[in-house]
């Protein structure tokens, strides 16, 4: 039989290798191939309809039909299809779209430079980081401080500051890595510990890791404003401010990695903004883009841009770029995605519906599988127990992320497990009754698979 008499599915099994996918599911049940999508809604290659309920994988913020998206893709294409930034050169849309990013931006602020992912982008951080350092007499500082249960990248260097037990399958951490506490206080808080003395007390363990480390090995620390794929992870009330307190002291630069919560998805423009940051280089990806081309982008601070410029001077250039970074059509895109965001009311739109969205999210942490319910903006997600007293988690036999999806798929919901938690992140343009499908729909879902445990344990 040849492939095109095969199934779509077939044939993806046969030629396609899957990258963080649960292998069981792959093996058991195939993949859902999608054909088509129609604002917040999927379709697979047998018609079924799904409410995205993850937009894609955070990023798909303006719906999956945004015509004005790939007007301004076909418009780049007919008058330049691609250049570059190398040499000396770049294009009008990569001009305009580091004028919008940086005129945005929380922090004073210096130039921008595009990648094509956030990966890309943290991973230039880095090197731009030890470039600084060197230049200015420090070549020891070149530790990176991450936490426990962040998210940073795919790349090698980003994978190392990403703090998940997985990233352990490419070998032992190198010793620049050092991985902080992780801010999620129902998990690490003690009993009765309040949420400025949990702050208080991650504070204090930086404080004498960075002593323990030498403050004058320490290049910089990598931070999400809220760990999305950590589980949306909100850090506790004054935490930001007392970490920035100690970063300060040292003179260590904090990297606020926006790729997820950039352009919107926290009920600010940037994260930042949620949680009393003040970066001193900021990422971004993701919803730059509303998901329609791959960028990324590095928003340098004012001191930062002037002291990259300075170690540059020995080199005569900055040795560093990617073909297709700043990607004429990928500006023109992200133009156009940013101005619908912000100045044709998807933005305020999002504001308005997020209130209804917590509210509903918050509602189900009275379901007997749930243990937390946390979220902010138009981001949550719910904890998975196997004991709501203990917060023991399910073992890893029951797969009970992994079943909760299922069977949220084959009632048309998308949702994305992370471990024990289920993260809900809808496209910006979700309606409050769509709202009310999507958390209809997880409600029964929860009902089903708690039912099923309770069965199996019978």
């Amino acid at each position: 039989m040849n492939s095109s008499e095969q199934s779509w599915e077939g044939r993806e099994k046969a030629a396609f290798f899957h990258t963080f996918t649960d292998l069981p599911t792959i093996h058991e049940d195939g993949a859902t191939v999608i054909e088509r999508g129609e604002g917040i809604y999927i379709f697979d290659t047998a018609g079924r309809r799904y409410l995205e309920g993850n937009a894609g994988l955070w990023n798909m913020t303006l719906g999956f039909s945004e015509k004005r998206l790939t007007e301004a893709a076909r418009r780049q294409y007919d008058a330049l299809p691609g250049y570059h930034t190398f040499f000396a050169r770049n294009t009008k849309p990569a001009i305009e779209l580091a004028e919008r990013v940086r005129a945005l931006s929380p922090m004073p602020m210096g130039r921008v430079f595009f990648t094509n992912s956030g990966s890309e982008a943290n991973e230039s951080v880095v090197k731009l980081l030890w470039m600084i350092w060197a230049a200015e007499g420090h070549p020891k500082r070149r530790k990176l401080i991450t936490r426990k249960n962040a998210y940073h990248g795919a790349t090698v260097m980003t994978s190392y500051l990403t703090g998940k037990d997985y990233v352990r399958a490419f070998g032992p951490l190198p010793p620049d890595v050092i991985i902080a506490d992780c801010p999620h206080a129902w998990r690490y808080a003690q009993p009765g510990e309040s949420d400025e003395a949990f702050s208080g007390r991650l504070t204090a363990a930086l404080a004498r890791t960075i002593e323990a480390e030498g403050p004058e090995t320490i290049a910089g620390f990598f931070a999400e404003p809220i760990m999305g794929a950590g589980g949306v992870l909100v850090p506790p009330k004054g935490y930001f401010p007392a970490i920035q307190k100690v970063l300060r002291k040292y003179a260590i630069p904090l990297v606020g990695d926006e790729v997820i919560c950039g352009f919107g998805r926290s009920g600010n423009i940037w994260g930042a903004e949620t949680v009393g940051m003040t970066p001193d280089i900021m990422v971004a990806s993701k919803s730059i883009s509303a998901g329609y081309f791959p960028m990324g982008a590095v928003m340098l601070s004012k001191s930062i841009d002037e002291r990259l410029s300075a170690a540059c001077e020995a080199w005569a250039e900055f040795p560093l770029g990617f073909t297709t970074a700043g990607h004429p059509v990928g500006c023109a895109i992200s133009l156009e995605a940013i101005r619908i965001i912000l100045d044709e009311g998807v933005f305020s739109h999002l504001r308005g519906v997020s209130p209804h969205f917590q509210t509903r999210l918050k509602a189900l942490e009275a379901h007997p599988l749930v243990g937390e319910a946390r979220g902010v903006g138009l981001m949550g997600a719910l904890e998975m127990v196997a004991d709501k007293a203990s917060k023991a988690s399910f073992p890893g036999t029951t797969r009970i992320g992994e079943r909760l999806a299922r069977t949220a798929r084959d009632r048309g919901l998308i949702i994305r497990p992370l471990g024990a938690a289920l993260v809900i992140a809808p496209p910006f343009i979700i309606t409050a009754a769509q709202i009310d499908e999507l958390f209809d729909t997880l409600k029964g879902v929860l009902d089903s698979v708690h039912n099923e445990i309770r069965r199996d344990a019978a």
